[in-house]
């Protein structure tokens, strides 16, 4: 069996490449940059008042000769002694050089007088100290967030590059699975795994096409997986394992699929397997909810992220406390669910892997390596907090 990092380096160097589309800015929330984004202007593009008071020239005290606001600036330009009002944000008068705050200035008459004159360029704002025009202002593989949108827009880009949405297709099978968690008899279960993994992956690929819930058949699954030729990612949950009625495995060979690997030392999720079609990668998820769901945070996110080129595709840990004993650990390396205030951490009630209420009390994986000895209160442990992922 491989280790955790082993298995997760092989599944990354399979991540297809999703090549890049124009987008609208606007419409670019989520999406991920192609190449490297340059700015088409400079900003500010003038010096501009950082705060509002009075833009001067020279130690004072100053003529008030007019008023500058912004997107209207100034029509000339000052000399020493002389003074004009501005704004936040408005452009600096030619021959300005500091900008006199409005709670320390005096004016009467016309005359406006300090005794707390500003160091020269003060409270100004010098043009370009943001960026200028042929910046590199993000770089391909950058997530584009609300900050990063208003950034490329402030650049000048009214549309950009981004990484196209992966395809995705997710296969849940098992006969006792039914789609409609309402009409489900006393031998069967809701098909939650799909619904789930759906979930966890929106953020990253937008949509998903959803092929079961599919019984243990293979004819089944082969018209199932007839649906998933134009994915890019296939990820199924259930029929990976050794049973009688885990045919996972068979069917994906017998779709023209090749094994890269199968069973990973972890628990839960010892039954992971992953295969190439061509360019297609396959993901098979144990059928196990919490099973499921912690396999996918550790390889199905990881493995979207790679293929939109982010550039550090695996979640990362942090350090905490425990805030009670944890046992010692056996052969394979374990992922508890716990709940952490950002400081100390205690596991959920339970740890079975279908125990999905206790799941959806946790908000963290406490990372447990083989063999590692128990751990007492105030010990420190990694966790992964799952709202990252």
């Amino acid at each position: 069996m491989l280790g955790l990092e082993e298995a997760q380096e092989q599944l990354i160097a399979l991540a297809p490449s999703m090549g890049g589309e124009d987008v609208p800015i606007e419409a670019s929330l989520g999406r991920v940059l192609a190449s490297d984004l340059a700015a088409n202007r400079t900003q500010p593009s003038a010096d501009l008042s950082a705060m509002d008071g009075y833009a001067i020239a020279g130690e004072g005290p100053w003529a008030l000769i007019g008023e500058s606001r912004a997107g209207a600036p100034f029509d000339g330009a000052i000399a020493p002694g002389q003074a004009t009002r501005i704004s936040t944000g408005a452009h600096m008068p030619p021959g300005s050089d500091r900008v006199l705050i409005q709670e320390n200035a005096e004016v009467e008459a016309g005359i406006v007088s300090s005794g707390d004159v500003p160091l020269r360029m003060r409270h100004v704002r010098k043009r370009g100290f943001d960026f200028n025009e042929g910046d590199a202002v993000m770089r391909a593989g950058t997530r584009i967030g609300a900050a990063q949108m208003a950034l490329a827009m402030s650049a000048g880009h009214a549309n950009v590059s981004a990484v196209r949405w992966p395809k995705v297709a997710i296969l849940d099978s098992g006969d006792e699975l039914v789609r409609n968690p309402g009409q489900c008899g006393p031998n069967q279960i809701p098909a939650s795994n799909g619904a789930m993994i759906a979930a966890m992956l929106a953020p990253l690929v937008g949509s998903t096409d959803r092929l079961g819930p599919v019984r243990d058949d293979l004819g089944e699954l082969a018209a199932a997986l007839e649906h998933a030729e134009g994915a890019d990612i296939l990820i199924t949950s259930g029929g990976a394992s050794v049973g009688d009625h885990d045919l996972i495995q068979r069917a994906l060979i017998d779709w023209g699929a090749d094994l890269a690997f199968w069973k990973v030392a972890i628990k839960p999720g010892k039954p992971l397997m992953v295969a190439r079609r061509g360019e297609q990668v396959v993901l098979g998820l144990p059928g196990n909810p919490v099973s499921s769901f912690v396999t996918c945070f550790l390889f199905g996110l990881p493995l979207i992220r790679a293929a939109l080129g982010m550039p550090f595709p695996l979640p990362t840990t942090q350090t905490v406390t425990a805030a009670e004993p944890i046992p010692v650990t056996g052969t394979r390396r374990e992922f508890l669910r716990g709940f952490s205030d950002g400081s100390k951490v205690r596991q959920v009630a339970s740890q079975d892997s279908s125990a999905l209420l206790a799941l959806a009390g946790a908000n963290c994986l406490i990372d447990r390596p083989a063999g590692s000895p128990a751990v007492a209160v105030g010990d420190s442990v990694s966790v992964y907090n799952l709202q990252n992922g």
